[in-house]
């Protein structure tokens, strides 16, 4: 049996193990192993016992890098946030500022999933907070249930892409690209994000008033109770996101100066309210870091297994070569890519999918553009291979995220769902709709406008 037949019975193994609810990173570890031992009965040259003998180290050699170190920070700011009340805060803040317009409200809970996506740097956990936060306030003042709920899962989307991000910094370890340049390459596209759903929402309320309840007077005592809110928001996250942009420090200690600003702040907030950083509610933090942190560098080690099997099938190799040999236009099958990545962000959890997908797709693109050695005037994507990993990953990024708001098994939508269980799952889904489609428009504008991700890397 040819090598590149036993690496797409893997493939077809892994995917009907992540079907059947099998945890991905054990899904990954079985096919690695078990495919493994395939390749070395079917070849002399690959031997099984020697295999498993680097299990010894190889834990220790997929998560001992100084990049990953930014993983259990990042993770750690998020959970701090949540606990000093920050999420909440500018939840509130931005809702009181932006009440003045009609359906001013849910387009703070956008602008509040960007925020606090900023700090969290996952989709489900942004989802998941918000909805804590925005949802009860959203129905007390009779949002529409379809609006109100479609505007968290979609807001859930932006916690991918806003840097920082861990899922950024994951993709950029797994393509050998500048976590940095990454950081700044999503700016532009998450803006954009942010941009065009509060247009939605607007043009929605244009249309049918109803989604939204009537104004109602605001006094100046409530817009400065909001300020005061918004401004330790404001300095700590601006202050990581504006440093990483103008590339003033490196994502790893971006992120020990979040985790130290924080810290610092609930320690201040404990003096005289409820809500700041008890000896309790830094555990909690701590805890749920460890328990993230070491699924993160589970699927990271599962990761490594399973594409030490694939690169000795030559499966990557052979698609690569295949598309080199096609004449299909590369947009075409960038195109391609793009949508499996939209349908198996359906049932794949975003780190996963990078983890598993992206290897395979990366030397395909390479192969497209022209090869390991060109140059972006002779390159098929009119840019050179640095630059086109940054565009394609933030492209996947994007695309990976709308699988989580797309029927039928969008998981940000069942997240609102386990906040909201008397909703109709179909109620959720028609609110998200006018989103999942402004994001479809999106990727195709930074398709065909490829330096709007890439603008700010050049400048910077």
């Amino acid at each position: 049996m040819h090598s590149e037949l036993i690496g797409v019975f893997g493939l077809v193994g892994l995917f009907a193990m992540i079907m059947l609810r099998i945890p991905v990173a054990l899904a990954m570890i079985l096919t690695g192993i078990v495919g493994t031992w395939a390749l070395s009965l079917a070849s002399p040259f690959i031997k099984f016992v020697p295999y498993l003998m680097q299990f010894k180290t190889a834990l220790w050699n997929s998560v001992a890098k100084y990049d990953l170190s930014v993983v259990p920070l990042f993770v750690l700011m998020g959970f701090l946030a949540a606990e000093t009340g920050l999420s909440r805060d500018l939840f509130q803040g931005l809702s009181v500022m932006t009440r003045k317009i009609r359906g001013g409200v849910a387009m703070a809970t956008i602008l509040a999933c960007g925020g606090f996506g900023a700090v969290s740097g996952s989709s489900i956990a942004t989802a998941s907070t918000m909805s804590r936060v925005a949802l009860p306030e959203l129905r007390r003042l009779k949002y529409d249930e379809g609006l109100s709920t479609g505007v968290l899962a979609a807001g859930g989307t932006l916690g991918i892409l806003i840097p920082p991000s861990v899922a950024l910094v994951i993709y950029a370890i797994v393509v050998e690209a500048s976590i940095l340049e990454m950081f700044q390459a999503a700016i532009i596209p998450g803006i954009l994000a942010v941009i065009m759903f509060l247009v939605v929402i607007r043009l929605r309320i244009a249309r049918n008033p109803a989604l939204a309840p009537e104004l109602t007077p605001i006094s100046d005592e409530e817009v400065r109770r909001s300020l005061r809110r918004l401004l330790p928001v404001a300095l700590i996250f601006g202050s990581i996101i504006l440093g990483l942009g103008m590339g003033l420090f490196t994502p790893t200690p971006a992120a020990a100066v979040g985790v130290f600003l924080i810290l610092v702040y609930g320690l201040i907030l404990r003096g005289y309210s409820n809500d700041g950083l008890t000896w309790a509610r830094l555990k909690a933090a701590l805890l749920a870091t460890a328990k993230t942190a070491s699924m993160i560098y589970f699927i990271l080690f599962s990761a490594d297994i399973l594409k030490g099997f694939f690169a000795r099938s030559g499966l990557p190799g052979a698609l690569s070569d295949w598309a080199a040999a096609s004449s299909l236009d590369p947009y075409v099958i960038l195109v391609a890519m793009l949508l499996i990545l939209i349908v198996l962000g359906c049932f794949m959890e975003s780190l996963s999918m990078i983890l598993v997908i992206v290897p395979f797709f990366w030397p395909v693109l390479v192969q497209l553009n022209g090869g390991d050695y060109i140059t972006a005037e002779t390159a098929a994507f009119g840019m050179s291979n640095s630059d086109l990993r940054i565009w394609f990953g933030i492209l996947a990024l994007i695309v990976v995220e709308l699988g989580l708001i797309t029927p039928p098994v969008g998981m940000n939508v069942f997240v609102i769902k386990s906040f909201s269980p008397k909703t109709q799952i179909s109620t959720i889904f028609r609110g998200v709709a006018p989103f999942f489609a402004i994001e479809l428009v999106r990727v195709a504008i930074l398709v065909l406008v490829p330096s709007l991700t890439l603008f700010l890397t050049r400048v910077l």
